[in-house]
């Protein structure tokens, strides 16, 4: 019997969350002396105090630390100059990804859950290149997996494993849906300590009022960065006449010629991208939202330049 190969972008193997090392000097996430990431903030967190370990001094640069100005190379050189503190260039980064049923879904370049554990790959290695501690949770319909932040390869590739486990292992008959989104956000509060970066990979359709909640509860004490997912699907029907879906032996027919059930659906998805915004401005923390539609590098870096093609 032949076995036929898996299509790209359903699956995602150990193999391939590794080669994703290979992609982290494609998008600047984290800052280095010589070049300067828009997501500076999250690695100068208010909750944590000035570093104990000299690091070096560089060109200082807005934002910094007026505090941390070397007065003697600012005075010899003319230019203003910054001590760096090797704490502050290294945090514990827990990377929170969704790994359920309802991201095993795809009608672009991939499915979500591949979008998922491929973003969370990447941030991994950056984060590992940047000397941060590196943990996270992977969670799904059924059970969660934790790894506490370290500062090794080994806790990175743990990690990874676990997410690349979890992806093998989803089908469209997964058990049913609980709020695994909201548990899992209940188990960071409990681990994550102050100054922390939390990354949030999760579906789109995950935010209601408990997980809300817990994301602000969650960033009194953490930074966070969330990274919602998206298909086409989620946000429009396409008029395609009557669909039918069933699932455990429930049975649904959709009109998609219906104009107004296709208006309201998209309102309805709207509604769930407004939320996210609302919620990072409440929070003043990064939304940067993933669709499978475009190839993750390429998302990032819109993000992180917008308005400029790489």
């Amino acid at each position: 019997m032949n076995v036929q190969p898996t299509p790209p972008g359903i699956r995602v193997s150990l193999a391939e969350l590794i080669e994703m090392r290979h992609r982290v000097h494609e998008v600047h996430l984290f800052s280095t002396p010589a070049r300067r990431s828009p997501l500076i903030g999250l690695h100068h967190s208010k909750l944590r105090g000035r570093g104990v370990d000299f690091d070096q001094v560089r060109v200082y640069q807005a934002g910094d630390d007026v505090r941390t100005i070397d007065w003697r190379v600012t005075a010899r050189t003319q230019e203003p100059h910054t001590k760096m503190f090797h704490e502050e260039r290294e945090r514990p980064i827990f990377i929170m990804v969704e790994q359920s049923r309802r991201l095993f879904f795809g009608s672009a370049l991939q499915f979500k859950s591949v979008l998922a554990a491929q973003a969370a790959a990447l941030i991994g290695w950056a984060a590992l290149a940047h000397n941060d501690r590196i943990g996270g949770l992977v969670f799904g319909d059924a059970e969660h997996h934790e790894i506490k932040p370290r500062r090794s390869k080994q806790s990175l590739l743990q990690l990874l494993n676990r997410l690349a486990r979890a992806n093998q292992a989803l089908h469209s008959e997964s058990p049913g849906e609980r709020d695994t989104f909201g548990l899992a956000l209940r188990r960071a509060r409990e681990v994550l300590r102050p100054g922390s970066l939390a990354i949030i990979l999760c579906d789109e359709r995950a935010l209601n009022d408990a997980a809300e909640q817990q994301l602000s509860l969650l960033a009194r004490h953490t930074d966070l960065l969330l990274l919602p997912l998206s298909d086409p699907l989620d946000h429009a029907l396409p008029a395609a006449g009557l669909l039918r879906f069933a699932e455990r032996g429930a049975q649904l027919e959709l009109d998609t010629h219906n104009a107004d059930l296709r208006s309201s659906y998209q309102g309805q998805a709207e509604q769930r991208q407004a939320r996210w915004q609302r919620l990072a401005q409440k929070l003043g923390v990064p939304l940067m939202p993933l669709s499978t539609t475009a190839e993750l590098v390429e998302q990032l870096r819109e993000h992180l330049n917008p308005g400029r093609r790489s």
